[in-house]
């Protein structure tokens, strides 16, 4: 008994060892998981909580708005993919035409609103947003309606009038295809209908809804000044967007060269993409409309805020977009063809694709940090070098001479984006924001230039000059800014300081002669009118020209082929 005593008591004593050891290990681990916890909470910025809020906020339905748009198109390929290959890759390179063309240069125009509309709205200068507004009507008017909005901070009229879009596009496709029995050409005409049905659904929705009635003064000269200035931001932000945009197109019709499989698989992967890249793409538009706000109500502490916080959301959410990419990729395929050869390309796609989602995110993000700062020339050049001086070349030698294919081409694209990425956050941390802060001030019409502000600001320290009393400043971050323009931001929301909003200036710059305006305008509309002009003439002339060259290629190849190609040799061997 008491040797059974004392093992017992050896066992108590060794389970009360092993406990107290698990115990110790346990706690260790939770000291360092709170350190490493207490490190990650201090790269976090102040007040990110709140902030998060308000990102998500705008994100949120932003993404569903931007894919209701998207989807368009994405449910046209459907429904042409399932008619058979060729049918999957006419309408890819249809889509990619009108892209290019088209929809990618008025999407760009557009984004000049990304600057000037959410800078003016935060500085409460809210007549002048109309102004802007009125005088952008050479942009697409779906473009300029949903830009007109988000950058106030308004986006479920967007997502309403696109799921109505897309029910329209719908039926309208069945009926086209499968009732009519109309084929591509069916199909074509179906996105037609629910374009048009987009921007005269959200027309009707602004007017109803009487969103308009705070920023719209009435038609007046101010539409038509200050184009040099809408110009200025317009065509950088069009470049910016188009650059990148036009890469893709590029690699369809790349692909297209090599075989029906590959662009196929190239089309899959865009559209796959693209409905990926909608979810940072909400964030870098909830990014621009923050950051421009902020830096129009002059706080410049609070553009940085948003800045930091729209890109940790965004990369977070995109790193489980590209896990989810990741293991649905052999499946993924099927949802546009039964083709065998191409859903087996695109799930080695992805394979590529799902690294690259993570680098662009950071690049989208921090491009629409840039279009709220006002920032698009370096963009659009940084997008210049980095597609067609890096990505693309690297993309096409790995696509035709090592014989890669469509990945040789996501290949080149992916070091592309990281170095996007590299760029635009080392733009971001040395980008001066009080200048930045300066310049959207004088775009919103509330503040001189920045440049004749330094004279005035040199002037008045003449005039001073042995005073030692200084003015105190109670906005963080609002130096050298008028201290009414400070809390904008607060005020936009409680709905003061109206009056002093209706005293700001809706021309910005010098005002140009009747006369002036007249003739510079002419100009312009015959331009415009020359260049549709061209347009019209080349789509009608270059069919026919092409029909004409491929018929003498017919010719001449058959007249090489009844040629004897060594005759000299034949004759001599004879004799």
């Amino acid at each position: 008994m008491d040797d059974i005593k004392a093992k017992t008591i050896e066992r108590n004593g060794e389970i009360t060892c092993e406990k107290s050891s698990l115990t110790k290990s346990t706690s260790d681990s939770i000291t360092v998981c709170g350190r490493c916890l207490r490190h990650v909470r201090s790269w976090l910025p102040i007040d990110y909580k709140e902030e998060i809020v308000q990102i998500s906020t705008l994100a949120g339905p932003m993404v569903i708005s931007q894919t209701m748009i998207f989807m368009i198109s994405f449910i046209s390929a459907v429904f042409c993919g399932h008619l058979g290959k060729i049918e999957l890759a006419a309408v890819s390179l249809a889509i990619a035409v009108i892209n290019v063309t088209g929809v990618s240069i008025g999407s760009g125009l557009a984004s000049a609103c990304d600057t000037l509309i959410s800078q003016t709205f935060g500085s409460s200068n809210l007549k002048r947003v109309g102004a802007e507004s009125r005088g952008c009507q050479a942009t697409f008017m779906y473009q300029l309606e949903g830009r007109y909005l988000q950058n106030q901070g308004i986006i479920w009229p967007q997502v309403i009038t696109g799921v109505a879009g897309n029910v329209v596009n719908a039926l309208a496709n069945y009926i086209c295809l499968y009732v009519l029995d109309l084929g591509v050409a069916g199909s074509a005409a179906s996105n037609a209908i629910a374009q048009f049905s987009l921007a005269v659904s959200l027309f009707m929705y602004i007017h109803w809804k009487g969103l308009h009635k705070s920023t719209w003064g009435g038609w007046s000269k101010d539409c038509v000044r200050e184009w040099d200035s809408f110009i200025s931001l317009a065509i950088p932000s069009m470049l910016m967007l188009c650059l990148e945009w036009w890469t893709y197109e590029i690699g369809g019709f790349l692909a297209g060269l090599i075989s029906e499989t590959e662009l196929g698989a190239q089309a899959i992967a865009y559209e796959i993409g693209t409905i990926a890249y909608m979810f940072p793409l909400g964030f870098a538009v909830a990014a621009s409309v923050r950051v421009g706000n902020a830096l129009g109500a002059g706080n410049m502490e609070q553009a940085k805020l948003s800045s930091k916080v729209a890109l940790l959301c965004a990369v977070v959410v995109s790193f489980f977009v590209a896990i989810i990419i990741g293991n649905l990729k052999d499946v993924i395929g099927y949802i546009f063809t039964d083709d065998m050869e191409i859903v087996t390309r695109v799930k080695d796609v992805m394979v590529v694709y799902a690294s690259f989602h993570l680098f662009d995110c950071i690049a989208g993000v921090t491009g629409g940090i840039v279009r709220g700062a006002g920032k698009q020339k370096i963009g659009a050049l940084c997008n210049l070098v980095g597609y067609y001086f890096i990505g693309l070349p690297i993309g096409v030698s790995l696509m035709f001479p090592a014989n890669l294919g469509i990945i040789g081409l996501w290949s080149g694209l992916v070091l592309c984006v990281f170095i996007q990425c590299v760029f635009f956050i080392i733009l971001l941390v040395k980008l001066d924001w009080k200048k930045a802060t300066q310049e959207a001030l004088y775009r919103a019409g509330v503040q001189p230039s920045p440049s004749a502000q330094e004279s005035a600001q040199q002037g008045h320290a003449l005039d001073k000059l042995g005073s030692t009393q200084a003015l105190p400043v109670e906005s963080q971050g609002c130096e050298d800014f008028p201290r009414e323009s400070c809390n904008n931001l607060d005020r936009l929301s409680t709905g003061e300081g109206e009056g002093e909003a209706q005293q700001a200036h809706t021309t910005v710059g010098v005002a140009l002669s009747f006369r002036q305006l007249v003739l510079r305008r002419v100009l312009a509309t015959f331009g415009m009118m020359l260049l549709l002009a061209v347009g019209i003439t080349g789509s009608i002339l270059l069919p026919d020209l092409l029909q004409v060259k491929q018929g003498l290629l017919q010719i001449n190849l058959t007249s090489a082929s009844t040629t004897p190609l060594i005759p000299n040799v034949t004759t001599t061997l004879t004799s």
